[in-house]
């Protein structure tokens, strides 16, 4: 429930950099995972989950639910759309079969769909494999207690946090803006890691007592070994289960990792998933460009991404929308510069670009360069293109472009190019 985290920041329960929605997330140096690749990562460590296997049809469908049988007897199955995305529920991504016919069921309605969710675009995204699992909510949803339960960074504080709340489940958006009294959090000192006392804590905090309350204890600590060992940057589980029986379980798993940590893990990096990615910025990626689609109407390439908010910034300020977010880094060359242009204009949005470059490792004559080249390889650009340079070699560089005989506007003050920003979008 990435929507809910992003409200507690927004009410300043925690100050922690979130984008606007979560289908921003991976975008800046995250990885994220389906459910079930989550939950094999929770599992290895002592986590609790139901029994599940993914399928990728329906018959697959039945032949797991049977087999989930055998092990666990359960005669009863939940069917789970795999997505990136929360909110499945809510969109008709997941459902509660009560026989082999409905999973068959279940899972040819589901796999195929285009599925929209609060954390999706309105075209929704396509559903591929679904998941099947055991039934825990036996004998009925008024029998078992839905927690939620989230593992992420306290950047004001530089420390982990836990936050929980006991009433998880689909409307816990609702009980942070209702009764945030009921949103608790437990700071990990990072010289000392989970101590025993804020586990038991959290369990007491849960309203939990007897067996449920020794599972959570167990739960917590085994869920804090797994967020540190897989070096993950969001652990959410809503709901957390605690059964009939009083097993506790993570009925639900939204696992985030941190990018720059997957050389230390082959395996989790192995689990990226890039259908369910921008095209364009997996492409982006390939040529080691920083790239984040957004919505506006003027594309940007920058060089460094304090530069690229304040173009970003720049641009809103001059009457525009940044179309996206692009970082050629610090050793562009000309050829990198050209696949820059190339994948801005692949955004039929796009009614200018705006170069904003300052030379200081990357020299500005080899950007102009990429420039040329691009309008030389790529054909007629239509759209209106900005150019500001600004340190090592910028005079080159201008004089490069100016030469060249191209449809290009320079400037040398930021001032200038949001002014001409501004002019080319009237």
């Amino acid at each position: 429930m990435m929507c809910f985290l992003k409200s507690l920041i927004e009410n300043q329960w925690i100050n922690v950099l979130f984008l606007d929605a979560q289908k921003h997330l991976t975008k800046f140096n995250f990885m994220n995972l389906h459910e079930f690749q989550g939950k094999l990562i929770l599992s290895r460590y002592g986590v609790s989950v139901p029994v599940g296997i993914v399928a990728e049809s329906p018959a697959k469908a039945v032949e797991a639910a049977k087999e989930i049988q055998a092990k666990t007897g359960s005669d009863r199955w939940a069917v789970k759309a795999q997505i990136h995305a929360g909110g499945r529920g809510k969109g008709g991504g997941v459902k509660i079969a009560k026989s082999l016919e409905e999973v068959e069921k279940y899972a040819d309605q589901i796999i195929g769909m285009m599925l929209v969710t609060p954390q999706t675009s309105a075209e929704g995204k396509l559903v591929r494999r679904v998941l099947v699992e055991q039934n825990i909510y036996y004998p009925g949803p008024s029998a078992v207690t839905e927690i939620y339960m989230s593992i992420l960074m306290n950047r004001s504080k530089g420390r982990n946090m836990i936050m929980y709340s006991p009433r998880g489940g689909m409307d816990i958006e609702a009980v942070a803006e209702e009764t945030p009294e009921l949103i608790f959090t437990e700071e990990i000192d990072p010289k000392v890691g989970l101590q025993g006392f804020q586990s038991r804590q959290i369990a007491f905090n849960l309203g939990l007592s007897g067996e449920a309350y020794k599972e959570m204890v167990k739960f917590v600590q085994a869920l804090y070994k797994a967020y540190e060992g897989s070096d993950a940057s969001l652990f959410e589980i809503n709901p957390v289960i605690k059964a009939a029986d009083d097993r506790i379980f993570a009925a639900d798993a939204k696992v985030t990792i941190d990018n720059n940590a997957l050389f230390r893990h082959a395996d989790i990096a192995a689990m990226r998933d890039l259908t369910e990615e921008d095209p364009i910025e997996v492409e982006a990626s390939r040529f080691d460009l920083n790239f984040v689609k957004l919505d506006g109407n003027v594309g940007c390439m920058v060089n460094g991404a304090g530069l690229a908010m304040a173009t970003m910034d720049m641009i809103k300020m001059s009457g525009g929308e940044p179309a996206n977010f692009l970082d050629v880094g610090g050793t562009a060359n000309a050829k990198r510069v050209e696949e820059a242009f190339r994948i801005i204009l692949k955004d039929p949005n796009v009614k200018a670009i705006l170069v904003n470059i300052f030379g200081g490792i990357v020299r500005c004559d080899r950007v102009a360069q990429g420039i040329v080249d691009a309008y030389q390889n790529i054909g007629e650009i239509s759209v209106p293109i900005i150019v500001r340079l600004q340190g090592t070699n910028a005079t080159e560089g201008k004089e490069l472009i100016d030469q060249s005989g191209l449809k290009v506007y320079s400037a040398i003050k930021l001032q200038e190019a949001a002014e001409l920003v501004n002019a080319v979008l009237k």
